[in-house]
């Protein structure tokens, strides 16, 4: 699997665009392209694709991690360019008029490999993905407590790592076994995760590209 981070608080490639907020786009061999998450801002969002050869029109699907604005603020102009991918989001996200927008209540399957925890604590879904090395799990903010994100992706496998906001998550012994440990966006504690784990972190920021 791949993937590329377009959307974060910090630049990793340099002529890309910082802002507060975060988007990734997820591509796992013999599946769709999958936006996860649009960002705060349209133009950015697309200027940062331009930029790093990705066409908005070749994705086929959008993940909706929750309702805050610095994740779906990108979303109304992504949409203008992009006429056909489905929108998989929580139930406490609005559905859109006049497109396919498909509510995931619970874990669920979205396609070969690739499944939601399902809305977590009434606030928040994340994005597993089954890989010969174990499950990498994709993170919006993590608002929910990260036991609970974490249980809910085990029931599809052992975690091989994580990726994306970690807001103000603590309770550092709960990635002691994880292999890849990559915060973006809202993670408050970033340098006591790179004390922790140096051999398993890794910096993120737009333009970032991750294979496994």
């Amino acid at each position: 699997m791949r993937i590329t981070i377009v959307y974060d608080n910090t630049v990793f490639k340099k002529g890309l665009r910082a802002d507060w907020g975060f988007s990734a786009l997820v591509e796992v061999k013999g599946a769709p392209k999958i936006l996860f998450d649009t960002g705060a801002n349209g133009r950015i969002l697309l200027s940062n694709m331009g930029k790093l050869g990705i066409d908005p029109v070749s994705i086929d699907k959008v993940f909706i991690s929750h309702a805050h604005a610095d994740h779906t603020g990108g979303l109304p102009e992504f949409l203008e360019v992009n006429k056909r991918a489905k929108i998989y989001i929580p139930p406490s996200f609005q559905e859109i008029k006049d497109r396919e927008t498909i509510t995931i209540k619970g874990p669920t399957k979205i396609h070969e490999n690739v499944f939601s925890t399902g809305e977590l604590d009434g606030i928040e879904q994340s994005m597993g993905v089954k890989t010969q090395k174990g499950i990498v799990l994709i993170v919006g903010c993590s608002h929910p407590e990260m036991g609970h994100i974490l249980d809910a992706a085990k029931q599809f496998g052992k975690i091989y790592g994580i990726i994306g906001g970690m807001h103000g998550f603590s309770r550092f012994e709960l990635f002691k076994d994880l292999e890849l440990i990559c915060p973006t966006h809202c993670t408050q504690h970033k340098a006591e995760l790179k004390k922790l784990y140096p051999k398993k972190y890794i910096e993120g920021g737009a333009g970032k590209i991750i294979e496994i």
